[in-house]
C-alpha cells in the first residue's frame, strides 16, 4: 500500500461556486434540494475507567453540540437528518447498527473522539455489510488531529471531513448527490485506491451568526434525557450552547485542531435568541456555555449580560474562564445576569508544573481570580490534572495544599491523558500513533505514569485528593444545604454513593485495600511503557 499523500493545491479549489454553489448563499444554488437521509452518530465508548463505573451516575449527559449544528445546517438544504446519542441512552454497537439499518440512510456521519474510534469502526463494518451503498463520513476531534493516519488504517470509513464541518459537509453531500469531483471539495481526507488524498482547508468562518440554531428538536426526549453533571446546575432542564469557537492559547495538554487558535463568536443578540428559544420552547432553566474561552471578549460578555438583565429573563448559566480574564466588575455584572458557576482550569498547585504545561497563569493569579469570583457570589469550580510529566509526590502535595486553601465549591480531577493532536502527545510519542491507548483516552485512565511513580500510587493520590476535598465538614454541610435547596440532585447522588460504597467494599473484600482501579489497568500500563 502506498504511503504517499496527495494534497491538492489551493488553485484547484477556485470557482467552487460554479461546481458546488456555496452553502452560505442558499439562493445562489443551481442544484435541487436533496431529500437524502443522513444519520449522525455519537458512537458508544467507555467514559469511565474500570473500577470507577459508579461515576457515570453523576457525570455530564449533554448531547453532541457539533452534531446538532451539522444536522441543522444540512436540514436547511432539504436533507433529512436524525441523531443517535449512544452514550446518553446506553446503546451498544448492535443497537446503533439496528437503528441505522432500519432507517436505510444514504449517508452516516460519525463524530470521532479518540476513545470511540474502535466502536465507530465496528459500527462501520456492520453498516457496510448490511447497507453497502451507504456512505460513511467521519469527523470530529480525532479526525481533525489524525485524519491521514486514521483513513489509511481504517478503510471502512469512506471520507473524513477535517476541522469545522458545516460548510465542508454540505459541499461534500452535494458532490456525492450529483456526481461531483471530490477533489474539488475542501477539507476532505479520503483514500483513492491506495493513495491518500487531502484537499485544502476552508478559510476560518468568522460569521457564526449565519448558522442555523442547533437542531435540538431532533433529540429524543430533549431536554429531560440530557442532564449536566450533578451539582453543575441549580435547576433542570439544562441545555448547552457554544457562544464562540477557538482558543488562542497553547496549553501543551490541549488539542485545538478542530476550531483552531482564532476566536470567533456569535453576536450577543444571537446568543440571547438561542437562550430565549430554549426557555420558551423547551422550558430550559439553566444554560451551560461550553466555549473554550467564554470571556475572550469582555465587551461581548457585558452586552449579553445587559440583555439578559434588561429582559428579566429568568435563567441561570455557567461558563468556563481563564483566571486572567476575570475582574470584580465583570463578575458582579455576570452574577446579576444569572451566572451561577465559573469553571477555571487550575490544573496544578505547582508553578513548575504549570510552566511545563505552557500555562500563562501562576498560583498567585489563580488564587486571586478564585477569591474574586467567590466574593461576587458565583460558585467556583476548579479543574485539575493529576500525573502530568514532571509530577512528583511533592508537586501532588502542593496541589492538595492549594485546593485546601481555595474557596472553590466543586472540583474535577482528570487523569492526565496525552490526546492526539496536543503538543504533549508529540513530545511523548513523536509522530507515532499509540492506537493501543485510543480506547482508554477519556481522562479517566492513567495511560502513563511519571518517573518514580506507579499507577497504583497515582490512583491512591487521585482518591485522596477527591475524598479529602469533599469529606471536609464545611463541604459536607455546604452540599447538604445545596441538596435541600435544589433536590434535583438527590436521586443521582444517592445512586452514586450507593455504588461507590459497593465498589469500596468489593475492593476491601478482595484484598486490594480499597484501591478502585482494576488490576488489568496496571497490566495495561506495564505492557505499554
Amino acid at each position: 500500500m502506498s504511503n504517499e499523500t496527495t494534497v491538492l493545491p489551493e488553485s484547484e479549489l477556485r470557482d467552487l461556486t460554479s461546481i458546488l454553489p456555496s452553502a452560505r448563499n442558499k439562493a445562489a444554488r443551481d442544484v435541487p434540494a436533496s431529500h437524502a437521509k443522513i444519520v449522525f452518530v455519537t458512537p458508544p465508548y467507555d467514559r469511565i475507567a474500570p473500577g470507577y463505573e459508579f461515576v457515570k451516575s453523576v457525570t455530564n449527559q449533554s448531547p453532541s453540540l457539533g452534531l446538532l449544528h451539522l444536522a441543522a445546517e444540512v436540514r436547511e438544504f432539504g436533507y433529512r437528518p436524525t441523531i443517535i446519542e449512544s452514550d446518553v441512552f446506553s446503546l451498544s454497537v448492535d443497537d446503533v447498527v439496528a437503528r441505522i439499518v432500519a432507517a436505510r440512510p444514504e449517508y452516516v456521519g460519525i463524530t470521532l473522539f479518540t476513545v470511540g474510534v474502535w466502536s465507530a469502526l465496528e459500527i462501520s463494518r456492520k453498516i457496510k455489510a448490511a447497507l453497502p451503498d451507504t456512505t460513511i463520513i467521519v469527523g470530529g476531534p480525532h479526525i481533525s488531529s489524525m485524519a491521514e493516519e486514521t483513513m489509511r488504517r481504517f478503510r471502512e470509513f469512506d471520507i473524513a471531513v477535517v476541522g469545522e464541518g458545516e460548510e465542508a459537509l454540505l459541499q461534500l453531500l452535494q458532490a456525492l448527490d450529483h456526481g461531483g469531483d471530490l477533489s474539488k471539495v475542501p477539507a476532505l481526507c479520503y483514500m483513492d485506491g491506495d493513495e491518500l488524498r487531502r484537499t485544502p482547508s476552508l478559510p476560518v468562518d468568522r460569521e457564526l451568526d449565519r448558522l442555523p440554531i442547533p437542531a435540538w428538536d431532533l433529540l429524543t426526549d430533549f431536554p429531560d434525557a440530557y442532564p449536566a453533571a450533578v451539582y453543575d446546575f441549580p435547576h433542570l432542564p439544562v441545555a448547552t450552547i457554544a457562544a464562540s469557537r477557538g482558543c488562542p492559547f497553547h496549553c501543551k495538554f490541549c488539542d485545538t485542531s478542530t476550531f483552531g487558535a482564532r476566536v470567533r463568536a456569535y453576536s450577543p443578540e444571537r446568543v440571547f435568541e438561542m437562550i430565549r428559544h430554549l426557555q420558551e420552547k423547551y422550558g430550559v432553566r439553566h444554560i451551560l456555555f461550553v466555549d473554550d474561552l467564554f470571556l475572550a471578549s469582555k465587551v461581548r460578555t457585558k452586552k449579553l449580560c445587559e440583555m439578559i438583565i434588561a429582559s428579566n429573563l429568568q435563567i441561570t448559566w455557567s461558563c468556563t474562564a481563564r483566571v486572567d480574564t476575570v475582574k470584580p466588575d465583570i463578575l458582579q455584572l455576570m452574577k446579576q445576569a444569572g451566572c451561577w458557576e465559573i469553571s477555571f482550569g487550575l490544573e496544578s498547585g505547582s508553578n513548575e508544573i504549570l510552566q511545563s504545561m505552557d500555562k500563562a497563569a501562576d498560583i498567585a493569579r489563580s488564587e486571586q481570580a478564585i477569591r474574586w469570583t467567590a466574593a461576587a457570589g458565583i460558585r467556583t469550580k476548579g479543574l485539575f490534572i493529576l500525573g502530568y510529566p514532571g509530577e512528583t509526590v511533592e508537586t501532588i502535595e502542593m496541589t492538595k495544599a492549594f485546593i485546601r486553601r481555595l474557596p472553590i465549591t466543586i472540583m474535577n480531577l482528570t487523569k492526565f491523558t496525552p490526546y492526539p493532536g496536543s503538543p504533549i502527545y508529540r513530545e511523548m510519542y513523536g509522530t507515532s500513533i499509540r492506537d493501543d491507548h485510543w480506547q482508554k483516552m477519556n481522562g479517566m485512565n492513567f495511560l502513563w505514569s511519571p518517573e518514580g511513580m506507579t499507577v497504583e500510587e497515582l490512583d491512591r493520590h487521585y482518591q485522596d485528593i477527591l475524598l479529602s476535598f469533599y469529606r471536609r465538614p464545611r463541604m459536607m454541610w455546604y452540599y447538604t444545604v445545596l441538596t435541600l435547596r435544589y433536590p434535583a440532585h438527590l436521586a443521582r447522588l444517592t445512586r452514586f454513593l450507593t455504588l461507590f460504597v459497593r465498589a469500596k467494599l468489593r475492593s476491601l473484600l478482595s484484598g486490594r485495600k480499597g484501591l478502585l482501579l482494576e488490576p488489568r489497568e496496571q497490566a495495561f500500563l506495564d505492557r505499554n511503557e
